[in-house]
């Protein structure tokens, strides 16, 4: 009994000790390098004139900008495949076309919903679609 016993203190001791130095000096944490959207443009949303590469950020930023879960897929998905990290940004890749990303955002893919004309007008798909279609 008193060897089950000893066996029982030693063991609460040797978790409260390791508990008691986990606490004592938490690792710091390391936040992703989130990138702040900017701020959606004013005026008309239907009218053809807005920047490509603002409404790419202002409406696809939440995941295809650094750190976001588009980005992050898109990383490993073009890695798999012998590319470098950097193709996992949308901006970066060079084998889009504007059809393709129009395709893309309207009927979604993979865990990207589609996007309704609420969502990204037409006007604004257009630009987005030319900034990001660099293929043709």
């Amino acid at each position: 009994m008193t060897r089950m016993l000893s066996r029982a203190v030693l063991f609460a001791g040797l978790v409260l000790a390791g508990g008691s130095a986990v606490l004592a000096d938490p690792p710091p944490m390391m936040m992703p390098p989130y990138i702040v959207r900017p701020e959606a443009p004013a005026g008309d949303r239907l009218k053809p004139s807005g920047d490509g590469k603002t409404l790419f950020e202002v409406h696809c930023g939440y995941c295809h900008l650094v750190g976001g879960m588009g980005t992050n897929l898109l990383t490993k998905q073009r890695m798999m495949m012998g590319e470098t990290p950097d193709k996992g940004l949308l901006a970066n890749r060079t084998d889009l076309t504007a059809d393709y990303v129009k395709s893309v955002v309207r009927m979604g893919k993979g865990a990207m919903p589609a996007q309704t004309k609420v969502d990204v007008t037409e006007a604004e798909l257009e630009a987005v679609s030319k900034y990001l279609g660099k293929a043709g």
